[in-house]
């Protein structure tokens, strides 16, 4: 199996980025995705730029791949994807604008987590558009993508979710400006200040979800580490690493490691001191803890 970097889901400053990405060039990944996929207010980093790192990306050696966002709301936005769509590399569509746009360019893209497929037909259709990869939306578990599998008639690579918070929702609202008593259109880029999030609490004071703009994400981190053996059964061809603002490549050592053979003891409780779930993965609530796993 392959392992990958998702795109990055937090705003951070510019240098921060570009820091992050000057390491990762160094990481054991095959593909890396890069883009803006959650709002379009954020722009540290701008279309050229994002070019010059997948220019980067593959002068090391690896796969870019250009992320589109998940909730397109302006002309802007759809100009954005075009350009995306044209850049003469690899498109994630995480919006059915976006499989449009691909499909009536004629290039291949990546079916993103966003979109709805949940069956085999659905699969088949995406690859009929152009599909080569897709990635199963993030509350199916193991039996329910080998489902999937099972039904499908085409040749498609399937890439899973590994590690990192779940991205579960997306809304027009902003709702780390309303946090801040703002409105999305003068939110003063709050997001800068949270850059994995703004934690989220019941009124019990459990850990519950995490706010990052507009996007809604798992409070704690899903990983599928405790199941990698099993995953041999399905054919899946990668594993997706999702940035975290700290400690992303010890993280990618350790599932390389794992991959190649390497005895390793991750150390999860530095790592991520908010928890680890993995309860959609075995088919029950997302928020269940793995089972044999200290964090």
């Amino acid at each position: 199996m392959k392992l990958t970097l998702g795109p990055l889901l937090y705003y951070w400053p510019r240098a921060q980025i570009l820091a992050f990405y000057e390491a990762a060039l160094q990481w054991p990944l095959d593909t890396v995705y890069l883009g803006e996929a959650v709002c379009a207010r954020r722009h540290e980093l701008r279309l050229v730029d994002w070019l010059a790192l997948a220019a980067d990306v593959k002068a090391a050696g690896k796969t870019p791949v250009l992320s589109s966002q998940a909730l397109l709301e302006s002309a802007s936005d759809l100009n954005g994807l075009s350009r995306l769509a044209t850049s003469g590399h690899l498109l994630e569509a995480n919006d059915l604008g976006a499989v449009q746009v691909a499909r009536s360019a004629g290039v291949p893209f990546v079916a993103g987590p966003h979109l709805n497929i949940y069956n085999g037909p659905t699969l088949d259709w995406m690859a009929a558009a152009g599909a080569v990869r897709w990635l199963p939306p993030l509350e199916l578990g193991h039996d329910a993508i080998a489902a999937v599998m099972a039904e499908r008639q085409c040749r498609i690579e399937t890439e899973i979710f590994a590690h990192g918070r779940l991205p579960l929702a997306f809304s027009a609202r902003c709702f780390t400006a309303r946090h801040y008593g703002l409105n999305k259109d003068n939110c003063e880029f709050k997001c800068l200040a949270h850059p994995d999030g703004l934690p989220l609490d019941t009124r019990e004071g459990q850990p519950f979800l995490r706010l990052n703009g507009i996007q809604t994400q798992s409070a704690a981190c899903h990983t599928v580490w405790p199941h990698l053996p099993r995953l041999a059964a399905l054919p899946i061809d990668a594993l997706r690493i999702s940035p975290q603002a700290a400690h992303t490549g010890e993280i990618v050592a350790a599932y390389a490691d794992r991959l190649a053979g390497v005895a390793t003891e991750p150390d999860w409780a530095r790592w991520h001191p908010e928890g680890l779930v993995d309860g959609y993965w075995r088919g029950t609530a997302g928020i269940a803890t793995p089972q044999g796993v200290s964090a």
